[in-house]
């Protein structure tokens, strides 16, 4: 597994970066004073990037704790578990909005804060939407379970996509918050009435209860990408409009589909139905390779570089297509569980190198508030009366949860 280290021309530009957003979220203004209030409870050495990992370590068990119980997004998990992971998911959305207000607070606002908060936000994506779909017992219709699933993926990078070509996030009407509450109250559902409220049907139109969700999520969903898509073909601020890197706009659409095109042509030529079988095992494996496409489109942006065709985690999905191509001599089965684990690796391992460089080069520590001090270059010699570091300038840059400040 190869290290994908930033060159120093990407931290340059890195160093250099302002980020900025466009929000008219419906629910945002009135979920300010619910944070705003909340701030105040957190201590000043509690370091913005810890709230953000603390919130999304919370958001992953309880979420790992309901596909325990209900691993083929068919069985019912206990009551208690929807209630774990409704309070996971609100902790999440709550930590994840007031990093950024505790970095200008605590005046550690930077571009790593930036970064790390999109990362943490690709994978509770995966995670989320995978046990919303489970929650619905969405694997009674594997085709809509994958797209759904694929769908979120997908919303997600298009987002960031967005963004490498204008410049800026824009967040809709309907978004990040939204999407978060709905999540809430379908845990909040089913804690309180049984997995069996998705399956009762509605009066007059006589539909199951979870097409309800499914409709509201596509509709606004596909409102959103059609928005997305239409800044994205008009809106580079590039040269003859192209991205940030002044490279096409096109372009960003080929890392996704070499990560989402295999999930679909492997689902379908399974000759033991592995997607069938083991749906959340899977999506969790090709939604990991999701966002650490979605992370490389991040750090493109935020360094204003081009984008690769082709990234290791796609070596996990290539692992199943071959054992297919060579008629499964190998357990799918087996092979699923080596691509999660080897796609979970490679995700860890760049984000680990990512956010290590970053600290080294804005000298700053990650998850402390403390700054580290600056290392003397070779054959310097320290001063006779020494001084403390100065504080490294340090780019006042707003994180994306600041968007919902």
């Amino acid at each position: 597994m190869k290290l994908e280290k930033l060159s120093q021309s990407q931290l340059k530009r890195l160093k250099e970066h302002k980020y900025s957003c466009q929000n008219v979220s419906l629910l945002d203004p009135f979920m300010q004073v619910f944070w705003n209030w909340s701030l105040e409870w957190f201590p000043l050495w509690l370091a913005p990037n810890t709230m953000t990992i603390l919130g999304l370590l919370v958001n992953i068990l309880t979420s790992l704790l309901l596909l325990f119980f209900n691993p083929d997004a068919k069985s019912e998990a206990p009551r208690w578990v929807y209630l774990l992971c409704a309070a996971g998911l609100f902790a999440y959305q709550t930590l994840d909005a007031l990093d950024g207000k505790q970095a200008r607070r605590t005046g550690t606002s930077s571009p790593l804060g930036e970064l790390f908060d999109h990362g943490c936000d690709s994978v509770s994506t995966v995670f989320v939407s995978i046990a919303v779909c489970s929650t619905m017992q969405l694997g009674h219709h594997p085709d809509l379970l994958f797209l759904m699933i694929m769908m979120s993926l997908m919303l997600f990078y298009t987002a960031h996509w967005t963004t490498y070509c204008c410049g800026y996030l824009k967040f809709g009407y309907i978004d990040v918050t939204e999407g978060q509450v709905m999540a809430i109250l379908c845990y909040m559902a089913s804690a309180l009435f049984g997995e069996t409220f998705w399956t009762s049907k509605l009066p007059v139109i006589g539909a199951p209860t979870w097409v309800v969700p499914i409709v509201f999520s596509v509709s606004a969903g596909a409102a959103a990408i059609y928005n997305m898509l239409t800044v994205i073909f008009t809106g580079g601020v590039g040269k003859n409009k192209s991205t940030v890197a002044d490279t096409s706009v096109l372009f960003p659409v080929v890392p996704i589909m070499t990560a989402l095109l295999p999930a679909y042509i492997i689902y379908k030529k399974s000759p033991s139905d592995v997607f069938e079988m083991h749906p959340t095992l899977y999506l969790l494996a090709f939604g990991l390779v999701a966002a650490k496409v979605t992370n490389k489109l991040v750090v493109a942006h935020m360094t204003k570089s081009a984008m690769d065709t082709w990234d290791s985690s796609l070596w996990g999905p290539a692992l199943l297509f071959l054992n297919q191509y060579f008629n499964t001599p190998v357990s799918e089965y087996l092979v699923l569980w080596i691509c999660l684990v080897y796609c979970l690796a490679d995700l860890c391992i760049y984000s680990l190198q990512v956010c290590t460089e970053i600290c080294d080069y804005l000298n700053i520590f990650c998850f402390r508030i403390s700054h580290p001090p600056r290392k003397m270059s070779a054959g310097s010699t320290p001063s006779a009366s020494p001084q403390p570091s100065p504080t490294p300038k340090r780019t006042m840059v707003t994180r994306q949860s600041a968007s919902r400040n």
